[in-house]
C-alpha cells in the first residue's frame, strides 16, 4: 500500500510539473514580457503563484511550449543541413584560409589571392557554374572561390585554444550519456526525481527562446515601424503583432548583413562566421514563412477576387467579412490557396508523365531526387528567391485569371441566367458553407480522383490533346519526343549536355571521395534542373535547346546518327587542391548546372518560335473552354436532378456540383466500359449488363444505408451531443438542418473509419477490412447488412432514442416540474457522453493496472520462468557423489 501511494504521489508530481508548471510558467512569462510595463516584471513572481485563469493559461502555455520546441528542433535540423550540405561559399571562406596555412606552412600574405582549385576539373564544371543572367559576380565566385570543407562546421579547423578540447573529446562518453538519458528518465517516469532538473532547464529554455525569437524581434520591429511611420498602417491589417515581429526579423537580417561585412573588413573571422550562421537561420525562417504562409494566402485571395462575380459578391462584402473575423478569413483563404497549389502541382506531375523530358524545364519537379528546398534556401541569394517568388505569382495568378475569371465572364455573356451560384442556405446555419466545402474537398474530389479512374482519363485526355496539337503544329518531336530522329540537320541536343552530364558525374564522385553521401549533397538549385521559376535558367536553357554546335565558318557541325546515345562515362580524375575544396567544387557544379534533368533531344521545324506561340495560344483557348465546361455542365446536371427531388427550392451549389460530378463520372465510366465490351459481341454485353444491374442494385442499397442513413444518424448525434449544447441557450429551441447534419456526418464517418483502421482489432475494424478486401465487384450485401450496417445503425438509434425516452418518458413521472424536465431533455446527451467517456477511461485504466500488476508479480516471483540450469546442476551433484 505504501508503495502504491508513493508511486501515485510521484506520478502526480510528474503530471503537475510537465502539464502544469511548465506551460503555466511559459504563458505567464510570455504575457509579462509583452505587457509592455515595468510593473509586470516586478509582479512576475506573484503572478506565477496566482490561481486566476489557470486552465486557460495552461492551454495557452502548451501552445507557447510547442512553438519553442518546434523552434529548437528546427534549429538542430538546420544545423544538420549545414553540416551535411555545407554552408554558402561566403560563410566558409575563412575556413579555407585557416586550412591552407598549416598545410603549406606559409604566411597568409604570401599565399596567392585566388588558389587554382578546379583547373584540373572538366571545363564544363566551370561553365556550369557560370549562369548567363547571374552577372559576373556569380561567375567569378563559381570559378575562383575556395571550397567548403567536408562536413561544414564539423570540418572547421581547431585553433590553438580549441585543439586540446578536440584531442580530449571522447565520442563514447557522449554515446553513453545519450543511452542513459531515456524518455522515462527525462520525464520522470522511472521513479527518480532527476526530472525536476529537466523541468528547470525546459523552463529556462522556454524563457530564452521567448526572449530571442519573440521579444527581441517584436520590439526591434516596433521601434522600426515607429521610426519609419508604419505603425498606423499595421494597425489597419488586424495583425499588428505578427507583422511587427516580421519587420523585426527583416531588420535583424539587414543588421546581420551589415555586421558580417564589417567583420570581414576587420578580419574577425569567428565573429564573421557566427553572424553568418545567424543570418542563415533568419533567412531560412523568412523564406519558409513566405513559401508556406504568404504564397498560398496570396493565391487564396486572388481566387476569391476572381470569383466574386460568380457568387454575386463585391469587394465590400469581403472587407466586412474580414473585419468581423480576420483570423477565420485569413485561415480559409490560406487553406483554399494550399488546395489550389496542391492540385496545380499534381497536374504538373501528370503533365511530366506525358510530355517529353525537358519541355517543362521552367517548372519545379517535386519528384526529382536532387531537389532539396532547404539547401536552396541556404545557398541561393535572396534576390534569386525574390525573383522566383514574383515569377511564381505571375504564373499562378495568370492561371487563375485564365481558368476562373475569364470563364465566368464568358458564362455571364452566353448564359446570363446561369449565374450567380447559390451558396447561402440560411443565416441560422453558419457552418453550412464550411461543412459543404470540407465535404467537397475531403470526400467528393478524393473519391473521384482515387476510385473513379479520373486520373487515367485526364492523362489520356492530355495525351490526346498533345498529339492533336503536335499534329496541327508539327511539334510532335518537341512535345512528345517519340519521333525517330534520322536526319542530321535540325536535331538539337543542347550545346553542353554531354559536358554537363560529365560534370555531374565528376561532382558526385568528388563528393564520395570526401566521405559525404551523394544524398546529402543533392542538387539544390531547382531553377537550373527543369524546376524553378528563374530568368537565368531561361537564358541558359534557350541556348541549350535551340543552338546546335557550329564550326568556325558558322555552318552546323555534323551530329552523330540518331537515336543519340548517352555519352560514355568520363574518366574521373581527382580535383587538385587542399582537403575540402573538392567538395566545394562538386557542390558548385551540382548547384549551378544548367539544362533539365533527363533531357531528350528533339527536331526543330521551321518557324519554331511562331509555332510555340501558336501552341501557347491553343493551350490558353483549351484551358478557357475546359474551365467553361467544368463550371457549367456538372452544375447543370446537378440542378436538373435536384429539381426533381427538391422542386423549386434553392439548393446549395456544392450539392448540385457534387451530384453533377458523380453523374458525369457515371456516364463516362459507363461509356468506357461499354466501348471495351463491343469487341466481345452482343451476347457477352447483355450478360455483363445483367451482372452490372444486379451489382448496381446492391450498391444502391449499400449506399443508402452506409452513405445516407449512417452519416445522417451520426450527424444528428453530433448535433445533439456537441453543437446544440454549445450554440443554443436553454431558453431557445434548437433547429436541426438535416442536410447540414448529413454533410457533417459524412465527414465524421470518414474520420471514424480512418481512426478505426489505425486502431486495434475489433468487430468494426474486421467488418470494414472484409468489405474492403471483397471490393466493389464482389459486393456481399448480406455480410454488409448483418455485420456492418445493422450493428452500427442499431447503436446509433439506441444512442438517439434511449436518452430521449428516459428524459421525456421516465423523468416526468417524478413530478419535478416542466423546467426541470426540459433541462434534462436538453442536457442528457452531453451528460451521457461524459458518463460513457469516464466509464471507458476507468475501465481501460483498470485493465492496464491489472496487466501491470500481473507483470510485476510474474517478474518478482518468477512466474512463467523455467530454471534452465537446474537439471544440469543436479546431474553435476550426482556425478560428484
Amino acid at each position: 500500500m505504501a508503495t502504491a501511494v508513493k508511486y501515485w504521489f510521484h506520478y502526480t508530481l510528474v503530471t503537475f510539473a510537465w502539464l502544469g508548471v511548465v506551460p503555466l510558467t511559459a504563458c505567464r512569462i510570455y504575457r509579462c514580457l509583452f505587457n509592455g510595463s515595468l510593473s509586470s516584471l516586478l509582479t512576475l513572481p506573484i503572478d506565477m503563484l496566482s490561481t486566476e485563469n489557470v486552465l486557460s493559461d495552461c492551454f495557452q502555455g502548451c501552445f507557447v511550449v510547442t512553438c519553442t520546441l518546434c523552434a529548437f528542433i528546427s534549429l538542430v535540423w538546420l544545423r544538420e543541413q549545414i553540416l551535411h550540405g555545407g554552408g554558402p561559399e561566403w560563410l566558409e571562406e575563412y575556413n579555407d584560409e585557416n586550412v591552407e596555412a598549416p598545410n603549406h606552412n606559409v604566411a597568409q600574405e604570401d599565399m596567392p589571392d585566388e588558389p587554382d582549385v578546379i583547373d584540373d576539373a572538366p571545363q564544363g564544371a566551370v561553365n556550369a557554374a557560370v549562369q548567363v543572367g547571374e552577372g559576373n559576380v556569380n561567375a567569378d565566385n563559381a570559378a575562383n572561390q575556395d571550397a567548403v570543407p567536408a562536413g561544414g562546421e564539423a570540418a572547421a579547423p581547431a585553433d590553438a585554444n580549441g585543439a586540446p578540447e578536440e584531442v580530449n573529446w571522447n565520442a563514447l562518453e557522449w554515446d553513453r550519456a545519450a543511452e542513459e538519458l531515456t524518455w522515462e528518465r527525462m520525464l520522470g517516469l522511472d521513479g527518480s526525481l532527476v526530472f525536476l532538473e529537466h523541468v528547470f532547464w525546459v523552463v529556462s529554455l522556454n524563457t530564452l527562446f521567448i526572449l530571442v525569437f519573440a521579444f527581441c524581434p517584436y520590439h526591434i520591429g516596433r521601434f522600426c515601424t515607429v521610426v519609419f511611420g508604419f505603425e498606423e498602417y499595421l494597425k489597419l491589417t488586424q495583425f499588428e503583432g505578427l507583422l511587427t515581429a516580421m519587420c523585426g526579423y527583416i531588420m535583424l537580417a539587414i543588421s546581420l548583413v551589415v555586421l558580417h561585412f564589417l567583420s570581414s573588413l576587420s578580419k574577425f573571422r569567428k565573429c564573421k562566421r557566427i553572424l553568418g550562421l545567424c543570418y542563415i537561420v533568419i533567412k531560412v525562417f523568412l523564406l519558409v514563412v513566405v513559401e508556406i504562409g504568404v504564397f498560398p494566402l496570396i493565391c487564396g485571395w486572388w481566387l476569391d477576387i476572381c470569383s466574386l462575380s460568380m457568387f454575386d459578391a463585391t469587394i465590400k462584402d469581403r472587407e466586412n467579412s474580414f473585419k468581423s473575423a480576420p483570423g477565420t478569413a485569413m485561415f480559409l483563404h490560406w487553406l483554399v490557396g494550399m488546395v489550389y497549389v496542391f492540385y496545380f502541382a499534381s497536374f504538373i506531375l501528370l503533365l511530366r508523365e506525358v510530355l517529353r523530358p525537358g519541355v517543362l524545364w521552367f517548372l519545379r519537379n517535386l519528384n526529382d531526387p536532387d531537389f532539396n528546398p532547404v539547401q536552396e534556401m541556404i545557398h541561393l541569394p535572396i534576390y534569386r528567391h525574390s525573383r522566383r517568388f514574383l515569377w511564381s505569382i505571375v504564373v499562378f495568378g495568370s492561371t487563375v485569371l485564365l481558368m476562373l475569371w475569364m470563364p465566368v465572364q464568358l458564362i455571364k455573356k452566353i448564359l446570363p441566367k446561369f449565374l450567380p451560384y447559390n451558396v447561402l442556405l440560411s443565416s441560422d446555419a453558419p457552418v453550412s458553407e464550411l461543412s459543404l466545402e470540407l465535404l467537397l474537398l475531403q470526400v467528393v474530389l478524393p473519391a473521384l480522383l482515387e476510385q473513379g479512374h479520373t486520373r487515367t482519363w485526364l492523362k489520356n485526355l492530355v495525351r490526346a490533346w498533345t498529339v492533336s496539337a503536335a499534329y496541327l503544329l508539327n511539334l510532335r518531336s518537341y512535345l512528345l519526343g517519340d519521333v525517330p530522329l534520322r536526319d542530321v540537320e535540325g536535331i538539337f541536343i543542347g550545346e553542353n549536355d554531354d559536358q554537363r552530364e560529365e560534370d555531374r558525374n565528376v561532382a558526385r564522385h568528388d563528393i564520395n571521395l570526401d566521405g559525404v553521401d551523394d544524398e546529402d549533397n543533392e542538387d539544390t538549385d531547382s531553377d537550373d534542373d527543369d524546376e524553378g521559376y528563374d530568368d537565368d535558367e531561361e537564358d541558359t536553357s534557350d541556348d541549350d535547346v535551340e543552338m546546335a554546335d557550329v564550326d568556325e565558318a558558322g555552318v552546323a557541325a555534323p551530329e552523330p546518327a540518331v537515336p543519340v546515345q548517352a555519352a560514355p562515362q568520363p574518366v574521373i580524375q581527382p580535383v587538385l587542391g587542399i582537403h575540402g575544396q573538392a567538395l566545394h567544387a562538386a557542390h558548385e557544379a551540382l548547384l549551378n548546372q544548367g539544362g533539365p534533368t533527363g533531357y531528350t533531344p528533339y527536331k526543330r521545324p521551321i518557324f519554331f518560335y511562331f509555332r510555340l506561340f501558336l501552341l501557347i495560344c491553343l493551350m490558353c483557348i483549351t484551358l478557357l473552354i475546359g474551365s467553361f465546361i467544368c463550371l457549367t455542365i456538372p452544375v447543370f446536371f446537378g440542378r436538373a436532378i435536384m429539381s426533381l427531388w427538391m422542386g423549386d427550392s434553392k439548393v446549395h451549389e456544392l450539392y448540385t456540383a457534387a451530384c453533377g460530378l458523380y453523374v458525369c463520372w457515371v456516364i463516362l465510366r459507363a461509356s468506357t466500359v461499354f466501348m471495351s465490351w463491343l469487341p466481345q459481341g452482343w451476347i457477352v454485353i447483355a450478360h455483363r449488363i445483367k451482372e452490372y444491374i444486379v451489382l448496381a442494385v446492391k450498391a444502391i442499397v449499400v449506399a443508402v444505408i452506409l452513405i445516407g442513413l449512417v452519416p445522417l444518424l451520426l450527424g444528428l448525434v453530433f448535433e445533439l451531443v456537441i453543437v446544440a449544447p454549445l450554440r443554443v441557450p436553454l431558453d431557445q429551441s434548437p433547429i436541426f438542418f438535416l442536410w447540414q447534419d448529413w454533410a457533417l456526418g459524412v465527414l465524421h464517418t470518414k474520420i471514424i473509419c480512418a481512426v478505426t483502421m489505425m486502431g486495434p482489432s475489433w468487430w468494426l475494424k474486421r467488418a470494414i477490412e472484409q468489405v474492403y478486401q471483397d471490393g466493389f465487384r464482389n459486393l456481399n450485401l448480406k455480410f454488409i447488412i448483418r455485420h456492418l450496417a445493422l450493428p452500427v445503425v442499431i447503436s446509433l438509434l439506441f444512442g438517439l432514442t434511449l436518452p430521449y425516452f428516459f428524459a421525456a418518458g421516465i423523468v416526468p413521472l417524478f413530478g419535478m416540474g416542466e423546467d426541470f424536465n426540459y433541462f434534462v431533455i436538453r442536457r442528457i446527451y452531453p451528460v451521457l457522453l461524459m458518463i460513457v467517456t469516464v466509464v471507458f477511461v476507468v475501465t481501460f485504466q483498470a485493465k492496464q493496472f491489472k496487466k501491470l500488476y500481473e507483470r510485476i508479480k510474474n517478474e518478482r516471483y518468477l512466474v512463467g520462468q523455467r530454471l534452465v540450469n537446474y537439471e544440469r546442476r543436479q546431474g553435476g551433484l550426482m556425478t560428484a557423489k
